[in-house]
């Protein structure tokens, strides 16, 4: 008894200094996240001469963030709201399909026995490796002959795609969805569009919000494939837009304020993406239903 209670009173002090060196590194992880967003909010009340006269971190006497949030609202006849627009549709819309259509794959590769059903996955897994910088010329190239660049698909139809939500889905589906529980719902006559969607949808919430949020953010914060494919400027998301912004700066200093306060709007619906749904990955709703 004396050994087994000095074991349970050494255990503690020999995990501390690991406990103390994980939290250590996710303080600095935390602070390589959150002090740039500190520095554009504090950047945001800030007039142009206060952003290079004072000290980065710390407010100036001249708060003025509503003034530079009303005059990006109010620029240009409000192009910022209808930039704002276009990037909740890409990437609302997109991450919303893409999320379905990797659950969809992953849940066939993983439940379904096919030929080729491998195969299918290697690509997919390929497809991960291949940045979509790469793909962008080509995507242009095609959507120019199908008459579709400069167009809202021409930035929706490629972000409907992930194949590392399906590679996840994939994994996940596996891991998860117990087949007996789909051989029970297909003796009871459901079809396998309805176990799909009643049971393994369920199933693979938590994995359905990882993917639909890194999609999320991905889209939001895409420049390259929208600098490709739009020239109309109404056509913008939020990216293209504060970039065309920036550009001005060196002509007009004042731009320096709208693009501040045009970056903190930005990062708004991403802050309540990831709050609201954070709770879902907790597990899933069915799990431990089957013993």
């Amino acid at each position: 008894m004396t050994l087994i209670r000095r074991q349970s009173f050494e255990k503690p002090s020999s995990s501390k200094p690991a406990t103390l060196i994980v939290t250590a590194l996710l303080t600095i992880a935390a602070l390589y996240f959150l002090v740039p967003v500190y520095w554009v909010v504090v950047a945001a009340t800030k007039s142009t001469q206060d952003l290079f006269s004072t000290n980065g971190f710390l407010l100036s006497g001249d708060f003025v963030l509503w003034k530079n949030l009303g005059q990006v609202l109010a620029y240009d006849g409000g192009i910022f709201l209808r930039w704002f627009m276009n990037s909740l549709l890409y990437a609302g819309a997109g991450a919303l399909i893409a999320a379905y259509l990797a659950a969809a794959g992953g849940y066939a590769l993983a439940k379904y026995r096919f030929r080729g059903s491998n195969l299918v996955f290697g690509v997919v897994l390929g497809g991960v490796l291949v940045p979509g910088t790469a793909t962008a010329l080509p995507l242009f190239l095609l959507f120019s002959e199908m008459g579709l660049s400069n167009t809202y698909w021409s930035v929706l139809l490629p972000s409907l795609v992930s194949p590392f939500g399906l590679f996840l889905c994939r994994v996940y589906a596996s891991s998860t969805v117990d087949s007996a529980l789909l051989e029970a719902a297909r003796l009871d006559g459901a079809s396998e569009l309805r176990i799909f969607h009643t049971i393994g949808l369920r199933v693979l919430s938590p994995a359905l919000v990882t993917v639909f949020l890194f999609q999320l953010v991905g889209i939001w914060n895409n420049y390259f494939l929208p600098l490709v494919m739009l020239s109309d400027s109404d056509l913008y998301p939020i990216t293209l837009g504060l970039n065309t912004w920036l550009g001005q700066v060196d002509r007009l200093p004042e731009f320096y304020e709208l693009t501040t306060g045009g970056v903190l709007l930005s990062t708004i619906p991403l802050a309540i993406a990831m709050i609201v749904l954070q709770r879902f990955w907790r597990g899933g709703l069915t799990e431990g239903s089957v013993k």
